[in-house]
């Protein structure tokens, strides 16, 4: 009680300082920055990062795309290539008149060197960045480029869709949170027992969310999927702290308390009651954290503290509140629709062997659909195909043949003739349009005629730049395969050289993510199980809760390989993550009850029975509010990657309920003899497990 005291003692210290602390929180929020490229998250061994470094640092070139240019003769084009020159952040624009001037005739150079850069009435020009691809001062310049470029200019790069997606997010996440907050009010007034609670609830939550967003600051930044989901899965996860604390504070208010001794109660059961299930939730975010691919890293840290946050705030902030504003709550209070369960707690009970056949039933297609749901890698695959970026890629691809560009590191010391070998072996790996660097000039052009500086642009003392382009899309089985083929040939040349450059990249984010998700949901289940061992005390129990949460999980994930939808990469693991995490909270409390009336002399029916009928109205709510604060922005969301994971989230949440409410009690039912000898205190509390009774018989006390 020494906690719950405390607390009411200082209520109004507390929201004091809870008010205080967000004009910091505000200005933490404001000023961490949010990274909008999710391949600045590849662990920095890798040689495509290394490789990228050595570009920013010896080159002076980061972020680089193409610029397919329509309608315009070569002078206006130099003109163009100039005024781009001028930008801020530019670091160079490469095109025909880089090497030769305008008026030396294009005759002189082989066909399929013109053809690089020339079609029809289109040429082709490459920009680079003085700054990495989705640096604010690339940004910045992609902007401006726009803007002086117009509409006869396309520029196809990675710092485009960044930009792209960066407005995009921007425009559509202060709505993200308004669906959240209406959504879930709505349904907490309705299955609570005021009208005002809803907002009661979220005006604590809040607090804590904008702590968790202004802490970021110590992270310097975080990236855009971090930014996007964390408000509302914060507020749909913490909201069943609230939910137990309300109804605790109510139970003991029955009892005849006053509000005061009643909410000091509340708040001691409330941090002993959630302690367990909160740890649960805390160690799907942390398992995240162990990914290479730092994402996860990202996402867990935020989470985790955002949890931390949501559980302190439920004893504190929450309780406050509810004291102050005590009158109107009650002021506004109505009769809950909550359903009485316990006709359907009896049925599942009688019906129990039945419900394990059909577990065993549904885990088949679940299982096979979890394992054979098609992901996708392609980043630019989340938005909007109508986006300037995508329209761009699109008019290279339609006028230069070219899907995907990327860039070769060799050795400054590798010879002109073993270039010049290597770049024809290259041509000839299927799908490559053209490979091009300064040495494949020789021969063609005199040396006298190549300026110096633009030898400095694409050479120095200990490399050489040579520029790919694919007719094969990013993340494509192809595109993949015909990188390994280029490897293979660069290494027969050149042992230092190295492929980098956005396809790469993907390449490596793909074999990097299928590890890491593999170890990650291992290291969840099993951080999950360990918990719930030492939580419930038992062998057998942390296998059973499990065991029916990961069947929600495969039923979730298994959809959309019937359905025919692709996921985004990163979805099936942080999915796999959370909903174990968040719901397996709703087991635990069932099965807490189911001990509870265990030992308190209860036969293993009706124990079952009870546990069920007493905690689904709070698993329903809990499971109900989660859904409806993320269920919102699955729909509205135009990024793919944000508005299916609020989907799948929303979506988990209402299977997690139901298998919950169908399964766990057959499976407690069905194991009672084993969770009784294999569970540290029911083994010690019960001393015989009383024979199974017919139905309608009794047992004699």
């Amino acid at each position: 009680m020494k906690i719950g005291k405390s607390v009411i003692k200082h209520r109004k210290a507390i929201l004091i300082i809870s008010v205080l602390l967000l004009i910091p929180s505000i200005f933490g929020f404001i000023g961490t920055r949010v990274n909008f490229d999710v391949l600045t998250y590849l662990p920095d061994s890798i040689e495509t990062v290394k490789g990228q470094d050595i570009m920013l640092d010896e080159f002076g070139k980061g972020g680089y795309g193409l610029i397919a240019v329509e309608g315009m003769s070569h002078k206006d084009v130099a003109a163009l290539k100039e005024k781009m020159e001028k930008v801020d952040n530019v670091e160079s624009v490469l095109w025909y008149d880089t090497v030769l001037d305008v008026s030396v005739p294009m005759d002189i150079l082989p066909d399929d060197i013109v053809d690089a850069f020339n079609s029809k009435d289109a040429t082709m020009m490459a920009v680079f960045f003085n700054k990495g691809t989705s640096a604010d001062e690339s940004l910045d310049a992609l902007s401006n480029l726009r803007q002086i470029c117009g509409k006869q200019c396309y520029i196809s790069s990675m710092t485009a869709f960044v930009e792209d997606l960066k407005e995009l997010t921007n425009k559509e996440m202060p709505i993200y949170v308004i669906l959240a907050v209406i959504l879930s009010s709505i349904i907490l007034g309705i299955f609570l027992d005021s009208w005002i609670l809803p907002f009661i609830f979220i005006g604590g939550i809040g607090m804590e969310i904008m702590f968790n967003m202004g802490s970021n600051i110590f992270k310097g930044e975080i990236s855009y999927i971090t930014m996007a989901v964390a408000a509302v899965l914060q507020l749909g996860v913490t909201m069943d702290y609230s939910i137990f604390l309300w109804h605790s504070f109510k139970e003991h208010k029955t009892l005849g308390q006053s509000s005061k001794e009643a909410m000091a109660k509340a708040i001691d059961k409330t941090l002993t009651s959630i302690a367990g299930s909160s740890i649960t939730t805390i160690a799907g975010f942390l398992a995240l954290c162990l990914m290479s691919f730092t994402l996860g890293l990202d996402l867990g840290i935020v989470m985790a503290k955002g949890v931390l946050l949501g559980i302190i705030g439920s004893v504190t902030i929450l309780p406050s509140l509810i004291l102050v504003f005590e009158k109107y709550i009650a002021k506004f209070s109505h009769k809950s629709i909550i359903p009485d369960f316990s006709r359907i707690s009896r049925f599942l009970v009688k019906h129990s062997k039945k419900a394990i056949v059909l577990f065993i039933v549904l885990l088949i297609p679940s299982v096979y659909g979890y394992i054979n749901t098609d992901q996708y890698y392609k980043l630019d695959e989340s938005v909007p195909q109508t986006l300037p970026f995508a329209q761009a890629n699109e008019k290279v691809k339609e006028e230069m043949g070219i899907a995907t560009s990327y860039m070769i590191l060799a050795d400054a010391n590798t010879g002109a003739s073993d270039i010049k070998k290597m770049t024809d072996d290259i041509k000839k790996v299927d799908g490559i349009s053209e490979c091009l660097g300064l040495k494949r000039f020789t021969g063609v052009v005199p040396n006298d005629m190549i300026p110096d500086e633009v030898r400095d642009l694409v050479q120095d003392e200990n490399w050489q730049v040579l520029m790919v382009t694919s007719e094969y899309e990013v993340a494509s089985d192809e595109v993949n395969k015909q990188i390994e083929q280029v490897n293979k040939v660069i290494d027969k040349y050149d042992k230092k050289a190295m492929v980098i450059g956005e396809a790469p990249c993907t390449k490596d984010l793909i074999d990097i993510t299928n590890h890491d998700f593999k170890v990650v949901d291992f290291i969840s289940i099993l951080a999950i199980l360990l918990i719930i061992l030492v939580v419930l005390k038992s062998f057998s129990l942390p296998v059973l809760l499990v065991a029916v949460i990961e069947l929600a999980i495969f039923i979730n994930l298994g959809i959309p390989c019937f359905t025919g939808t692709k996921l985004a990469f990163i979805a099936g693991i942080i999915i796999s993550t959370v909903q174990l995490g968040s719901t397996v909270d709703y087991a635990i409390l069932m099965t807490t009850r189911y001990k509870s009336e265990r030992l308190s002399g209860l036969d293993a029916k009706s124990a079952v029975e009870k546990a069920h009928s007493v905690s689904m109205p709070s698993i329903m709510i809990s499971a109900l509010a989660f859904a409806a604060a993320t269920m919102g922005v699955g729909i509205y969301s135009d990024i793919d990657i944000i508005g299916q994971l609020c989907a799948l989230m929303a979506r988990g949440a209402i299977i997690s309920m139901i298998i919950v409410m169908v399964f766990l009690p057959s499976a407690l039912l069905l194991f009672d003899k084993l969770i009784v000898k294999t569970t540290l205190d029911m083994r010690k509390g019960i001393s015989k497990v009383k024979p199974e009774l017919p139905e309608g018989g009794t047992h004699n006390e």
